[in-house]
């Protein structure tokens, strides 16, 4: 029986794959390995609204979802159309926890809510970050597309992008002035080599 009445099959396996991946999301910074911890030499509180945009453009998909009569952008189309994007909202929400998963364990002790330096901070350069400079960005804003897919209506996932990007564009800023303030010349080299978060475009 589908959820409420409401999904598809297809919607109901997109569901449930999407809400097991936020699981995984979650449990990737709940249970990680606690490094100990380190002092704390530099912090730009600015990245702070940066996270609340972002919050609130998860809250734009997650607001109210079993009560829209319609699911806009899976439920459209045929049986195929719906099973084909079911199969690629997964593929969105499984590339998007490895990825968060994988940066946040390489960043260890260095990972933090707020942009920070602490004692003996390193410029991180491989694993994911040699791909990308802000993979963990990367990998929420695909389980933000994943998840607005499967609950969200068109107009609302919209305004939930341009929120969430809004948000990144400030935290981006915020890590990186104090990464240059710190690394300097190293940085500016690595941020030539390796894009922000879109290869080729940023």
């Amino acid at each position: 029986m589908a959820i409420s009445g409401i999904l598809t099959l297809a919607q109901e396996t997109a569901f449930y794959a999407v809400i097991g991946c936020w699981w995984i999301f979650l449990l990737t910074f709940w249970l990680r390995k606690r490094s100990p911890r380190a002092r704390e030499v530099k912090r730009d509180w600015t990245s702070l609204l940066g996270l609340l945009l972002q919050a609130a453009g998860y809250s734009v998909v997650w607001f109210r979802p079993m009560l829209r009569k319609q699911f806009a952008p899976i439920a459209s189309g045929s049986q195929l159309v719906q099973w084909g994007l079911t199969a690629i909202i997964v593929a969105i929400a499984v590339t998007s926890v490895w990825l968060v998963n994988a940066a946040a364990r390489r960043l260890g002790k260095q990972w933090a809510l707020a942009a920070r330096l602490v004692e003996g901070h390193n410029l991180i350069q491989d694993g994911p970050y040699r791909l990308l400079r802000n993979p963990i960005y990367v990998g929420m804003f695909g389980m933000l597309l994943a998840t607005g897919l499967v609950l969200a209506q068109w107009f609302p996932l919209l305004i939930a992008i341009v929120l969430f990007i809004a948000g990144t564009s400030i935290r981006i800023r915020s890590e990186e002035r104090v990464l240059r303030e710190a690394f300097g010349s190293e940085f500016e080299e690595y941020a030539r080599k390796v894009p922000a978060l879109i290869p080729g475009i940023y």
